[in-house]
C-alpha cells in the first residue's frame, strides 16, 4: 500500500508501469508467502515445544510469547526465539521502507504549490497511516512492554488491537473512498430507511 501511495504521488507518469497487475500479483505473492512461511515455521516449531505449565492460555489464539511461558524445554525456547529474531529483522525492514517511501512522499506532496493539491495527496495516504500506526504501535507495546504492566486483561485487549482491529478496518476505510461503493452504501441505506417507514406506517 505505501509502494501504491509513493508511485502514485512521486512518479505518477509511471504508475501504470510500475504497478501493473502484474507487479501487484507478484508483490501480493511474495506478501503472501513470505506470512506463510513465517507462520509455518513458528506453528512447526510451538508444537514441537514440550509444555510443562498445562496448556491453558489466556488468549483467544496461540500467541508466541504465552506459548513460550507454559514450555519447559530449553532449546525450543532457544530456537523460537531465534525465529522470533527472524520474523523480527523482516518486519524491521519493511518498517524501514514505509518510512523511506513516507519521507519521500511528503517531500513530494510538501512541494506542491496548490493548499488543495497538498491535501488531496495527504489524504490518500492518511488512512493506510492510521492503520499502520495502529497496528505497529499496539503490536510493539504488547510485545515490548515491561512485565510489571503486564495483565491478563490488558494482554488481551491489546492482542485485539493489533491482530483484529487493523484488518477489520482495512476493507472499510479502503473501500470507503471508492466513490461507485459510497454511492451503493448510500442508496442501500435509504431503501432500508423508507423500508423501515413503510413497515412503521403499515403497522400503525
Amino acid at each position: 500500500m505505501c509502494y501504491d501511495r509513493y508511485v502514485a504521488i512521486c512518479k505518477p507518469l509511471h504508475y501504470g508501469t510500475l504497478l501493473g497487475s502484474r507487479a501487484c500479483a507478484h508483490m501480493a505473492a511474495a506478501a503472501w508467502a513470505t506470512g506463510f512461511l513465517n507462520a509455518l515455521l513458528h506453528t512447526a516449531n510451538t508444537f514441537s515445544l514440550p509444555l510443562c505449565q498445562g496448556n491453558a492460555l489466556g488468549q483467544f489464539f496461540c500467541e508466541l510469547p504465552h506459548i513460550l511461558k507454559l514450555s519447559c524445554s530449553h532449546s525450543g525456547y532457544l530456537r523460537e526465539l531465534g525465529l522470533i529474531g527472524v520474523s523480527g529483522c523482516s518486519a524491521f525492514g519493511c518498517f524501514v521502507f514505509i518510512v523511506f517511501s513516507y519521507v519521500q512522499i511528503f517531500r513530494a506532496v510538501l512541494r506542491i504549490p496548490s493548499q488543495q493539491g497538498r491535501y488531496k495527496a495527504f489524504s490518500t495516504c492518511l488512512p493506510h497511516l492510521t492503520v499502520l500506526s495502529l497496528f505497529v504501535s499496539t503490536a510493539a507495546f504488547a510485545n515490548l512492554k515491561p512485565p510489571s504492566i503486564s495483565s491478563p486483561s490488558l494482554d488481551l485487549a491489546l492482542s485485539v488491537l493489533y491482530s483484529v482491529v487493523p484488518p477489520a478496518l482495512n476493507p472499510l476505510i479502503y473501500s470507503l473512498r471508492n466513490q461507485e461503493l459510497k454511492d451503493a452504501l448510500r442508496k442501500m441505506m435509504t431503501g432500508c430507511f423508507s423500508g423501515a417507514i413503510k413497515c412503521l406506517c403499515s403497522g400503525v
